[in-house]
C-alpha cells in the first residue's frame, strides 16, 4: 500500500511540478554556501608558501605537511559541530623516482578522506575531490614559493565548504569530501583513493573532481562569472570489445557513465541554479591535460572535472614574477570568491540530489527493432518508487524528452521510432530526486 500510495503520489507530481521538501532544500544549499569561508580557507591554503607534494611535511607553517594537517583538523572541526559526523582519516601510499619524471624523491603522498555516511545505503558514495597539492614553474621544484591560490586552493576549500553545508544533512547515500595529493606529479592522489575504493568495494555514484574553480578573466581577455566547463569522458574505458562492436549497430559513442554524470550536473545546474551557464565539453580533460577524475574512470568508476571556463595560463604552474608587464603567479588576488561559491554550489547541490536519489537503473535493456515503438526493460531498484523514461535526437547532447511510467519494470513508447533516438531509464526516489539515466546495456527481442 505504501509504495501504490507514493506512486500515486509522484505521478500527480509529475503533473503538477510540486517539488518535494528535499527538492525545495537545494535553494537553501545554495543560499548556504559562503564566499566569506571559501576566502578565509584559499587564503590559509596559499599562506602555506608551498604545497609540492614533495615539500616540507615537519613546519606547521609551511610545506604540504602543515597543509594537510589543517584540512583535517578543518573535517574534524565540521565533523565535532554534527556529533561526529564525518570519519575522517588520512590514506597514503609511497611513490617513488621509478614512478615518473615527475618525482624529485621518494616520498608519501597523502590524502585526506572525510565520509558523511548514508543512513539507508552507506556503502553508496558521491564523491567531492580538490587538491592539496601545488606547484612552482619547475614541478621539481619544492622549496619555492607556489600558493596555488586558484590550482587548486580553490577546489579543496570548496571540497571543505561543501562539507560544512551538507553535513547539517541526512543522506540515504555517504558523501565523501576528500583532499587529493600527488595531482602535479602524476595523479597519484586519485590513483591512491581510485584503488582504495575498488579494494573496499564502494558503490562509486560518480567523483566530481574539482580543480580550479575560482578564476573569471581568461587569458584571451574574456570575463564571465557565469560560465563553467562540465569535461566528462564519453565511454568507459574498461569497456569490452564486444561492447565497442556492439556501438558500430545500437549506438551509444557519447553515452558512457561519466557522461552521463556530467549530463545529470548539466540539468540540476540550469533547474536549481539557471542563473548559471554551464558547458559540457565532450572530452576527459583539457587538451593533453589530465586531473584527479581520471585514475576512476581508469577503473570504471563514473567522474568529471568541473572548473572554470576561462583560464588564464600566466596564473598556473608559474613561479611568481614580473616580465613585460605581465604579473605571473597563482596568487589569492586573482581568485573571484563569488564565482567560487557559485562552483561550490553547483557541486553542493549534486552531492545533495545524488546522496538522496536511488541509484542508477541496472540492466536496462531495449527493443522494438523495426517496429514504430520503443520498449524499455530494466531491474527493479528497492529505492525507487517509480521510473523516468529519457529520449532524445542521436545529435543532441542532453536529455530532451521524458515520460515519468511509475512503478514498473517495462514499458513502451508507442509511436516514438527507436532508429531516430537516443533512450535510457532513470530511478526515482520518494523524495522525487532522481538517479542518473543508464543508457541500455543490452537488446531485448
Amino acid at each position: 500500500m505504501r509504495l501504490l500510495l507514493a506512486s500515486l503520489f509522484l505521478s500527480s507530481l509529475a503533473f503538477a511540478q510540486v517539488p518535494t521538501e528535499d527538492q525545495m532544500d537545494l535553494y537553501k544549499i545554495v543560499d548556504e554556501v559562503s564566499a566569506d569561508r571559501i576566502e578565509a580557507d584559499v587564503r590559509r591554503l596559499a599562506g602555506f608558501g608551498t604545497r609540492n607534494t614533495f615539500s616540507d611535511t615537519i613546519s606547521d607553517t609551511r610545506g604540504i605537511g602543515a597543509a594537510r594537517r589543517w584540512i583535517k583538523a578543518e573535517f574534524d572541526k565540521i565533523s565535532a559541530e554534527c556529533d561526529g559526523c564525518l570519519e575522517v582519516f588520512y590514506q597514503r601510499d609511497l611513490v617513488t623516482t621509478e614512478m615518473g619524471n615527475r618525482v624529485p624523491k621518494d616520498a608519501y603522498v597523502v590524502n585526506v578522506v572525510a565520509i558523511q555516511r548514508g543512513s539507508k545505503n552507506p556503502n553508496n558514495m558521491i564523491i567531492m575531490s580538490g587538491d592539496i597539492d601545488s606547484r612552482a614553474s619547475d614541478t621539481m621544484d619544492y622549496t619555492t614559493d607556489a600558493p596555488g591560490a586558484n590550482d587548486n586552493a580553490s577546489g579543496m576549500a570548496g571540497t571543505i565548504e561543501a562539507a560544512r553545508v551538507l553535513s547539517k544533512r541526512k543522506f540515504n547515500n555517504s558523501i565523501v569530501y576528500v583532499g587529493l595529493s600527488g595531482e602535479e606529479q602524476g595523479l597519484f592522489g586519485g590513483k591512491v583513493l581510485a584503488d582504495y575504493a575498488k579494494d573496499k568495494e564502494w558503490n562509486i555514484i560518480g567523483i566530481l573532481n574539482n580543480d580550479m574553480i575560482g578564476n573569471i578573466k581568461g587569458v584571451d581577455g574574456v570575463i564571465s562569472n557565469r560560465e563553467f566547463r562540465i569535461f566528462s569522458e564519453p565511454t568507459d574505458p574498461t569497456e569490452t570489445d564486444r561492447q565497442r562492436t556492439g556501438r558500430r549497430f545500437y549506438g551509444g559513442e557519447v553515452d558512457g557513465i561519466s557522461r552521463q554524470l556530467a549530463r545529470y550536473v548539466y540539468r540540476s545546474v540550469n533547474t536549481y541554479m539557471p542563473e548559471m551557464q554551464p558547458m559540457m565539453v565532450y572530452r576527459l580533460d583539457r587538451f593533453g591535460r589530465g586531473g584527479h577524475h581520471r585514475p576512476f574512470n581508469d577503473l570504471g568508476f563514473a567522474g568529471i572535472r568541473i572548473m572554470e571556463a576561462h583560464e588564464n595560463y600566466t596564473q598556473q604552474h608559474q613561479d611568481i614574477r614580473e616580465e613585460n608587464g605581465i604579473k605571473y603567479g597563482d596568487v589569492v588576488e586573482h581568485v573571484n570568491f563569488p564565482y567560487a561559491k557559485k562552483l561550490t554550489a553547483v557541486n553542493a547541490i549534486n552531492l545533495a540530489l545524488l546522496a538522496h536519489a536511488p541509484t542508477r537503473p541496472e540492466n536496462v535493456k531495449i527493443g522494438g527493432i523495426v517496429e514504430p515503438s520503443a520498449k524499455l526493460k530494466w531491474d527493479a531498484h528497492p529505492d525507487a518508487v517509480g521510473y523516468k523514461i529519457y529520449w532524445r535526437d542521436t545529435t543532441s547532447p542532453t536529455w530532451d524528452h521524458s515520460r515519468y511510467v511509475g512503478s514498473v519494470t517495462e514499458f513502451t513508447l508507442e509511436g516514438i521510432v527507436i532508429d531516430n533516438y537516443f533512450f535510457g531509464v532513470a530511478a526515482v526516489g520518494e523524495n522525487g530526486m532522481e538517479s542518473i539515466v543508464s543508457f541500455p546495456s543490452g537488446i531485448s527481442r
